[in-house]
């Protein structure tokens, strides 16, 4: 089945352990290899040229962990590869998140729109790096600390579809006040998350909006949703809930996702209400 194919129809799933090697990782490796092979160096040799470690080299090379960025820009430079490791970077990166995710994660970045409603937590894409930690590291079961580096190294990635400019992204976040009022790991963390709450919403092409908790019933009670648009104004929704995940296309399914949505938006704070909201809170901390 195309990847076409299967965005067209909805799909359910359950979220499981990541327990084989991304596929964009044993591709990658396979490169490196090659190139390497073919400009005749030992790991060890490159290695020493690139910087790294022979254990971080022969890592990636056994596709046992992802590159970063600066690992390919130097293999790229020493080995002559002339971008084919580069071009298969942002495939090495979606692959550090949950294997749940990833497909959504394609769809958001082709999205011209992204709408949400987060009732628990601040939205992945507005979080801090220490808050982030803090999440990922608070699972249970308890993930290694190799996963919780991997997925908030993603997470952060994905952040920068906020300050896209080709093309350019709208964003939508209706968090619930009990969100923020939440204390993930210390005050500190959360000051500094409130702070960049804050920030995010001065950008252009953001708009945050808090639903207050003296609304008692409102639209969203039923859970977490995302919606997208894409480039070709095709419309999903995204829910994720207790380990149960789906991605949803169907017209009419979405159409009340969309109509729910709107009801959302007017009965949250509008945006300046909610930014004195969220000034206040950083200043009672």
């Amino acid at each position: 089945m195309s990847r076409t194919t299967q965005r067209d129809c909805g799909t359910t799933g359950r979220r499981g352990p990541d327990k084989e090697r991304p596929a964009a990782w044993s591709a990658y490796g396979k490169l490196v290899r090659l190139f390497r092979e073919r400009a005749g160096l030992t790991q060890q040799a490159l290695a020493e040229a690139i910087d790294y470690s022979l254990e971080q080299v022969a890592s990636v090379e056994q596709g046992r962990r992802p590159a970063k960025t600066a690992f390919t820009e130097a293999a790229e430079r020493v080995l002559e590869a002339g971008g084919a490791l580069r071009v298969l970077q942002e495939d090495v990166d979606r692959a550090k998140l949950p294997f749940f995710f990833q497909d959504f994660a394609l769809l958001e970045a082709e999205a011209v729109s992204r709408f949400s409603y987060d009732p628990m937590l601040v939205p992945g894409l507005l979080q801090t790096e220490a808050y982030a930690q803090a999440l990922l590291e608070a699972h249970f079961p308890p993930l290694p600390d190799e996963i919780v580096e991997q997925r908030v190294a993603a997470r952060l990635a994905r952040q920068a579809l906020l300050s896209r400019k080709s093309p350019p992204m709208v964003f939508v976040f209706v968090v619930e006040e009990a969100a923020i009022l939440r204390v993930v790991r210390s005050t500190a963390v959360m000051q500094g998350q409130l702070e960049h709450l804050l920030m995010c919403s001065k950008m252009r092409n953001v708009e945050l909006q808090i639903m207050p908790t003296i609304r008692g019933a409102h639209s969203g009670l039923n859970g977490p949703m995302v919606l997208t648009e894409s480039t070709d104004r095709k419309q999903f929704v995204y829910i994720e809930a207790q380990d149960v995940v789906s991605v949803r296309s169907d017209r009419n399914e979405v159409s009340e996702f969309w109509l729910r949505y709107g009801m959302l938006r007017t009965q949250a704070l509008n945006t300046e209400e909610s930014s004195r909201l969220i000034e206040r809170m950083a200043g009672e901390l």
